[in-house]
């Protein structure tokens, strides 16, 4: 099927060309930063993780999101999401796939990443967290070029392949749990040190990941012959509104933890963080950019006449995305490591270089997924 993705018109053969001389320039700011070091970067002693690992970390919510899709689809047979299950588990693969490479650029010798595999440690969450994202990676690939495949020749799914479809469901909701566990389970930064921190991720995660794939629907309706249909994204507004609600209500429930306790520790990063402290705040407009976007998202979701109305709707989630892209990967992430444990200041702002390899590795996730959704979509307008 992937010869489908050899056709195209003008406007698809200039994107996919654009996308691939954004990664050339990535690929060649990265092989500056593995043979200088991360000292290109902006990351520092005190700051050893940025927008690497914050992009990892949203990612990976992105990818968790499908099984908002399959869990209707599947399990309780909504099949109005049978047009667009498919597009769900494809952003999934392209998610993990650039949360891998997120990992891969962040490491100063990338080889060691291969230590994960050749020496286990079972004990680690990171290992757990690579077994599950490749784990998961696997099941979507699987499952989604299976049914895909089917549907091209107009037959069921193999029996096989739903025991796969039962098992990428809790399988979803782990990868983004252990994720979470990798920064609840450091007692040295408080502003991670958090019961809710899994299930923070996790709403936020059923409100990105679904709101991008609104978008993407539209932008695959507006582009091709092929409609996702108006049902199917209206469901996905009404999951993302639930969602968006769920992840600022946890997000206040931090905020009132720390600032009703008094403890300095849990205090501090919220005060750097949307006040700055001692005159440095380079993220406070960042965060309250992301607050006002969160507020305005919901203003017109919560609404089901705005909600309808799928130019509003397009930009709530443009907006909703925005905001849980800068206030989970980017504000999370520098939050846990400013102050230092010693109170002290040292700002992180990303690199020139770090920002292009930064576009670049969501220019690789893009390559995939225009092609994945070019496949998908042609098959679908065969078998219309």
């Amino acid at each position: 099927m992937l010869d489908k993705a050899l056709t195209g018109g003008r406007r698809y053969w200039t994107w996919i060309f654009v996308l691939l001389a954004v990664i050339g320039v990535a690929v060649l700011t990265y092989l500056k930063q593995f043979n200088e070091g991360l000292g290109i970067t902006g990351l520092s002693r005190d700051v050893s993780w940025g927008i690497y690992i914050g992009q990892f970390t949203f990612l990976v919510g992105v990818a968790a999101s499908a099984v908002m899709l399959v869990i209707p689809y599947y399990l309780h047979d909504f099949k109005k999401f049978g047009k667009i299950v498919i597009l769900g588990e494809f952003l999934a693969i392209s998610a993990v796939i650039m949360c891998v490479l997120f990992i891969f650029v962040d490491m100063g010798q990338p080889m060691r990443i291969t230590n994960v595999i050749l020496y286990p440690t079972l004990n680690s969450v990171m290992f757990w967290d690579s077994v599950v994202l490749m784990g998961y990676l696997a099941l979507n690939l699987i499952i989604g070029w299976t049914t895909l495949g089917a549907e091209r020749k107009g037959v069921k799914p193999p029996q096989w392949v739903k025991p796969l479809i039962y098992l990428s469901i809790p399988w979803a909701v782990s990868i983004h749990t252990v994720t979470a566990f990798l920064y609840a389970g450091i007692p040295g930064r408080h502003f991670w040190l958090t019961a809710v921190m899994a299930p923070r991720f996790l709403a936020s995660a059923f409100a990105g990941g679904p709101a991008l794939l609104i978008l993407l629907a539209l932008l695959v309706r507006k582009t091709t012959k092929f409609d996702p249909g108006y049902e199917p994204i209206q469901a996905l507004g009404k999951i993302v509104t639930y969602a968006m609600f769920a992840n600022v209500f946890l997000l206040g429930m931090e905020f009132f933890t720390a600032f009703y306790s008094n403890i300095p520790g849990h205090m501090h990063p919220f005060h750097y963080l949307y006040a700055g402290i001692e005159g440095q705040g380079k993220l406070v407009p960042l965060m309250w950019a992301s607050s006002i976007f969160a507020v305005a998202s919901l203003a017109i979701l919560v609404f089901p006449s705005f909600r309808k109305n799928e130019k509003l709707l397009a930009i709530a989630c443009v907006m909703l995305f925005t905001s849980l892209w800068i206030d989970k990967g980017f504000g999370l992430v520098i939050g846990g490591f400013v102050p230092n444990m010693f109170e002290g200041i040292t700002e992180y702002w990303p690199t020139l270089p770090e920002a292009i390899i930064t576009v670049g590795v969501w220019a690789i996730g893009l390559l995939v997924l225009t092609v994945l959704y070019k496949v998908a979509v042609t098959v679908r307008e065969d078998t219309a």
